[in-house]
């Protein structure tokens, strides 16, 4: 009989157990049950499977390379056991289902919040998350089954094969200030103008600091070396209005918050912009909620194209 067709989910509880704690006796204590019972589970499932999980040391259980694989699908399986609690739960409140997007900073602060309303006027009762985060971190909570849906940076290589992906648009990227900036009543700006301000920029790596930089390279221009670098947009809204700093944001984004009166965007042209795009797991079945939240997303960009 394959060694699949014997495990329960009580299983999977314990192989993370193990994993957390790399030591029998506490992943015992924790399971309520006992060290040898665990023990004798473990040694079975190896034998089963053929692989040593766990090497053994004083010091506790250290995972092998074949232990580190199938926690990570025990992993997914608790997830989605997970994501099956709560759909179960809000299906039984009334809801029309239940959906998680994750979004980076330039998503987060425009198409993910208008995607949301959309989905609202479409599912009344809907249970909707929104979780902000670095791309990579959240294609890992995707992956994992934590998320639906992520709309971040396009990342072409290097990503989970069972993670599908679909552009969603192209943002320039734009010098931005508090409004009453001394700066905005100047009818032309050259750069020692905006180099005599501190700059706040996002982290590297991150796309609108790699559409910065490519932008201030084509203008034979490099980044401040007193500016600040945080990826907290809050964090960012507080010192920008609070100061005579100057920010970068996404088109999208500077827009937004210029009509909420939060910001104003300089008259600098700039040469760089980033690209974003949407993810999901490649699965055979997708609840309604999830494609209804993927048919707003598009008909927000599509919207404001």
């Amino acid at each position: 009989m394959d060694w699949t067709h014997r495990l329960r989910l009580r299983n999977v509880k314990m192989l993370l157990s193990l994993a957390q704690t790399r030591n029998i006796s506490h992943s015992a204590a924790m399971l309520n049950t006992t060290q040898p019972g665990l023990s004798k589970w473990l040694k079975d499932l190896e034998q089963d499977i053929g692989l040593p999980l766990f090497e053994r040391h004083a010091r506790g259980l250290i995972p092998t390379q074949y232990g580190e694989v199938l926690i990570e699908h025990a992993r997914r399986l608790d997830a989605q056991l997970d994501r099956a609690s709560g759909d179960m739960a809000a299906l039984r409140e009334g809801s029309a289902g239940r959906v998680v997007i994750g979004a980076s900073g330039a998503a987060a602060s425009d198409t993910a919040p208008l995607a949301m309303l959309r989905l609202f006027e479409h599912m009344p009762q809907a249970h909707v998350g929104l979780v902000e985060g670095t791309t990579d971190r959240l294609l890992e909570q995707l992956a994992q089954g934590d998320l639906d849906l992520v709309m971040g940076r396009a990342m072409p290589d290097g990503m989970d094969p069972g993670i599908e992906t679909e552009p969603l648009y192209r943002d320039p990227i734009h010098l931005v200030v508090r409004p009453g900036h001394p700066l905005l009543s100047r009818e032309a700006l050259d750069w020692n103008d905006l180099l005599g301000y501190r700059w706040i920029v996002w982290p590297q790596g991150t796309p609108v600091r790699t559409a910065l930089e490519k932008a201030l390279a084509d203008a034979g221009q490099t980044i401040p070396r007193d500016a600040v670098e945080t990826n907290s947009v809050t964090s960012n809204l507080t010192l920008l209005n609070n100061s005579d700093m100057i920010g970068v944001a996404s088109h999208r984004a500077a827009l937004r918050l210029a009509q909420m009166n939060t910001l104003r965007v300089l008259p600098v042209r700039l040469s760089g912009f980033g690209a974003v795009a949407l993810y999901w797991r490649r699965e055979s079945f997708r609840p309604q909620a999830v494609q209804v939240a993927m048919d707003c997303i598009r008909a927000v960009v599509a919207a404001s194209s």
